[in-house]
């Protein structure tokens, strides 16, 4: 994108300057020309062609424009690393793409390493979506090590990156373990009802470690008790309450322990 606005930047500079030189420099040809003819003539096109230009480039090669256009990241961070980026705050920048706002957004990204830093992100947001947009919210961003003051909403459809970027970073919370993880992945997929909650006090980085009494269903219609404990963040501790049904992952060969699945933007 830089090149493109350099090379329309060099050309507009080049066809104005033509125009003034054809101006400054014209000389009549006979009586009947005059040094207006120097400044009115096919030559006057090369203006108005070269700030048009100028303006349409820079137009769509805007943040988030190109990645609007094409629904894929920009190739300077299409290949970029997948951190984790919750939404601050957010503000309409008053540009519009087919009635679509451009929004900026002010993330804290938790990049691979494990590192926090903060950035932001310009995008258009379709107005059906613009609601989803909230603090809290945490999105997959692409961004690059040596230039942390700026990243993209990942637009891979890699949702493996991101679940991998997301179980690490919980790893290095404590909020969960790699066991857990394994039975997450491995394990049977079923519901689990939940019959009891109880908070233990404990909390970790910002989750509160809570206590759930379930009854889970295997495969064949039966079912069996028991109870796992999981940290939550403040705005999932809705979605544990008494009656409600979850999505359980169990190995067969040990059905005390019972990984719950909850949906990170609640």
């Amino acid at each position: 994108m830089k090149m493109v606005r350099s090379i329309t930047l060099a050309l507009a500079v080049a066809a104005v300057g033509y125009y003034l030189f054809h101006g400054l420099t014209y000389v009549p040809s006979d009586e009947f020309d005059s040094v207006v003819f120097g400044w009115v003539g096919w030559q006057m096109s090369l203006p108005i062609i070269a700030i048009t230009s100028v303006i349409v480039v820079f137009a769509f090669t805007g943040e988030g424009i190109v990645a609007a256009l094409t629904g894929r990241n920009s190739s300077e961070f299409r290949d970029g690393l997948t951190g984790l980026g919750t939404i601050e705050s957010f503000a309409q920048t008053g540009l519009t793409l087919n009635d679509q706002p451009q929004v900026r957004v002010e993330f804290s990204v938790e990049g691979a390493d494990g590192k926090i830093f903060h950035s932001s992100a310009k995008m258009i947001v379709p107005l059906t979506q613009l609601a989803l947009l909230r603090p809290g919210v945490v999105l997959p961003v692409r961004y690059l090590p040596d230039r942390t003051d700026k990243v993209e909403v990942d637009l891979s459809g890699d949702a493996s990156a991101a679940q991998q970027a997301l179980n690490e970073s919980l790893i290095r919370k404590g909020i969960t373990t790699q066991h857990k993880l394994d039975i997450a992945e491995r394990g049977i997929a079923t519901q689990a009802v939940v019959r009891s909650l109880s908070v233990t006090g404990t909390i970790r980085d910002g989750h509160s470690e809570v206590e759930l009494g379930l009854v889970v269903t295997r495969p064949d219609g039966l079912s069996f008790a028991t109870r796992v404990t999981k940290f939550l963040a403040p705005g999932s501790v809705g979605q544990v309450q008494v009656g409600r049904i979850l999505r359980a992952h169990y190995l067969p060969e040990n059905e005390s322990e019972v990984v719950i699945a909850l949906p990170v933007n609640a």
